[in-house]
């Protein structure tokens, strides 16, 4: 009986969990959470398993009290589907850890107060190498989620080679970019290497058009060769759109107008247009991240201000697409496709229109349409920016392994290689 109760705790942990979307926020009081490398706001959180490196966790809390947050680890497989696993496998000490350092905002119209922690914690330490979910919560009670961030714990065993070449077809030779890459996984030497060896690639680290389930073009000697002539191919887009607000005084060209109230600010965009027919431009951009910053105070973390910014897409012709949603994508939205990023169509101004809560410091951004009828509901830069195969990306290559009898995904290998000068 013990046994069984026991095991359907953790079955109902499981589908608990299963519910919970990674980069999520599922709190209104809850703006900006980041977790990134320690003094690198640009940096992807990922630690080395057994490793001396640290991550940065920061968020604020706009009800401007101080309420007791926690965060934990779940550790999640190659799909980010919870692992079947008991946390004592892969967390050493405490299961959760208080946010103990906060500070009350100052020098802002918007009341806030900013959370901070160091990750890991020397009394919770993850122990198994894979995809993590950061959970964090109220009052030590899992159940009280606010929201949740993803984190990469490595264990580099396998060791790759990778490089960005131009696609074989010519009907996408210059929008798109194809990756080859070869993987060493003598260190394992797995007894079935196209069954326990999981391949995820992701671009400029999105996960919502990652490739994955790739099998190698050869396997000799334990080198997998990823060398298909169709099969790991990206469209390439465009340089990511960008805007300064770091300050709110001192208005960049992006911005048209700003509305200075008593208790609040906002900030009107000039109207974005479509750059699908563009030659392409180079410029240097952040691929879709930001970092906070501000000009006009010391500590950015309590001492800048929020606004409520408009953005305003013009389609061709300023006439909406019958069969398309536009999307506003970028790190500060989470990189969601739902309700609080999809925009609004004006008939009268002929634009989409979407507002955003922001705080101060520099973002960039793009446009997407979705095809209402694809069920997998993926974007495309298409219609709104445009493909380029000069255009400068970033690729990272997640290589996992589940040994035989294991119950959760390893991630042994990673490598990351840019295109910028690629094709230039």
């Amino acid at each position: 009986m013990k046994y069984l109760l026991l095991l359907f705790a953790g079955s109902m942990a499981v589908l608990m969990t299963a519910a919970q979307t990674p980069d999520s926020i599922y709190a209104q009081n809850i703006r900006t959470p980041q977790l990134f490398r320690a003094g690198n706001q640009l940096g992807y959180p990922v630690l080395r398993l057994n490793g001396n490196d640290q991550l940065e966790l920061h968020f604020d809390d706009v009800d401007g009290d101080v309420k007791n947050y926690y965060y934990t680890y779940q550790l999640c497989n190659a799909d980010w589907t919870p692992a079947v696993v008991s946390e004592f496998d892969y967390i050493r000490g405490f299961s959760n850890v208080r946010i103990s350092n906060y500070q009350v905002s100052s020098v802002a119209l918007t009341h806030y107060t900013h959370y901070q922690a160091v990750l890991p914690d020397p009394n919770c330490l993850p122990i198994h190498s894979g995809n993590y979910l950061v959970k964090v919560f109220l009052n030590a009670d899992t159940s009280q989620l606010v929201f949740t961030r993803r984190m990469l714990v490595a264990d580099r065993k396998i060791t790759i080679g990778a490089e960005i070449t131009q696609p074989y077809d010519p009907n996408i030779a210059h929008t798109h970019q194809r990756l080859v890459f070869k993987a060493n996984a003598a260190a394992l030497n797995p007894n079935n290497a196209l069954d326990q060896i999981k391949v995820v690639i992701l671009q400029n680290r999105r996960w919502d058009n990652a490739i994955r389930d790739i099998k190698p073009t050869f396997y000799v000697n334990n080198t997998l060769d990823y060398n298909s002539s169709d099969g790991i191919v990206f469209p390439g887009g465009s340089e990511w759109r960008w805007l300064d607000l770091q300050s709110f005084r001192y208005q960049s060209d992006r911005v048209q107008n700003v509305i200075y109230g008593k208790t609040s600010t906002e900030v009107f965009l000039r109207p974005d247009g479509d750059r699908s027919r563009q030659p392409y431009l180079f410029y240097k951009d952040y691929d879709g991240f930001y970092f906070i910053q501000t000009t006009e105070s010391i500590n950015p973390n309590f001492q800048t201000d929020y606004a409520t910014v408009h953005f305003y897409f013009a389609p061709p012709d300023h006439s909406p697409w019958p069969d398309k949603d536009v999307y506003l994508l970028g790190q500060f939205t989470g990189g969601a496709l739902n309700d609080s990023t999809r925009m609004t169509f004006n008939a009268e101004k002929g634009r989409y229109e979407l507002s955003f809560r922001m705080k101060q410091g520099y973002y960039s951004y793009a446009y997407v349409t979705v095809d209402r009828a694809d069920p997998d509901h993926k974007p495309s830069f298409e219609f709104t920016e445009g493909n380029h195969i000069e255009t400068e990306n970033e690729y990272t290559i997640l290589m996992y392994y589940r040994a035989l009898g294991a119950r959760a995904d390893e991630l042994v290998g990673s490598t990351t290689v840019s295109s910028l000068n690629v094709f230039r």
